[in-house]
Parts: structure tokens; sequence; C-alpha cells
């Protein structure tokens, strides 16, 4: 029985390759494989735990943030309420006063209109700093909703 085996002898044709070569795939796979080593450990936010039921009371929850805006006009506003930059300073160390159950100060949500210039929304930022409310966030509208 003879086996037809390649050989330089072939009359012009090449035999087919019966081969593959896997040194490509193993380096692909070793690359995704230490991609999913890092990037697995940074996915799982948590480990979900079914707790049990308690009669025990909640937890007081942060305080509600106060609220500052500043108008187009530049007239300032604390939770509704127009102040005036007289008086600003005094509103602000009364509610720097008043810290949460953490011993902290209140959160501070900052708004102003986008008319408003630089200076004017930095010196109410310069007079929450003075009374020590240093946790300010800066609020603005979303891109979607106009």
């Amino acid at each position: 029985m003879a086996m037809n085996l390649p050989s330089s002898k072939a009359k012009g044709r090449r035999a087919p390759m019966a081969d593959i070569n896997v040194t490509p795939l193993v380096d692909v796979m070793l690359v995704l494989l230490i991609i999913f080593m890092v990037t697995a450990p940074l996915l799982t936010a948590g480990v979900p735990v079914n707790l049990p039921d308690s009669r025990a009371r909640a937890l007081d929850q942060d305080q509600q943030p106060v609220q500052v805006a500043i108008d187009a006009d530049g007239r300032i506003f604390v939770d509704k309420d127009e102040v005036t930059e007289a008086i600003l300073p005094d509103v602000l160390a009364r509610i720097a006063a008043r810290s949460g159950p953490d011993g902290q100060p209140p959160q501070v949500y900052l708004r102003a209109d986008r008319s408003l210039g630089y200076g004017r929304v930095i010196g109410v930022m310069g007079e929450l700093n003075r009374a020590g409310l240093n946790r300010v966030a800066l609020v603005s509208a979303s891109r979607d909703a106009r």
C-alpha cells in the first residue's frame, strides 16, 4: 500500500497543508485572559446578601442639602428666601452651625444663572467657604433636558 506523502518531486502542485498554526491563537487567548483578570475585580460592586428583617427604626439619613441660587439679576436666594449680600455671611454661619449627625456641615447645592459673571459666582463661593460650608456642589442642567 502506498502512502501519498508530499515530496519535493511533486509535479508543480503542492499538497494542501493540514496543519494549523496555534501560536497566534494562544497569544490572543493569553492577552484576553490578562484583560479579563485585570477587569474582573473592577466589575464586582458588592456581595449580594439577603439581609434579615429587623424591627429597629431606620437611622437618621443625611439632612437635605441647602439650596443657594443666584438668578440672572444677581439676587441671592438661600432655600427660596432672598438674602442680601450684607446678611449673607450671617445666614451662612447659621447654616454651618447646624451640623448633621456625622458632625459635618450640610451639603450645599449652588445654582447660578449662565449669564452671570465669573466673579459674582466666585464671590458667593468665597462666602460659603468662609462660613465653613466646604461641601459645595455646582448644579447644571443636562443637555438632554433642553
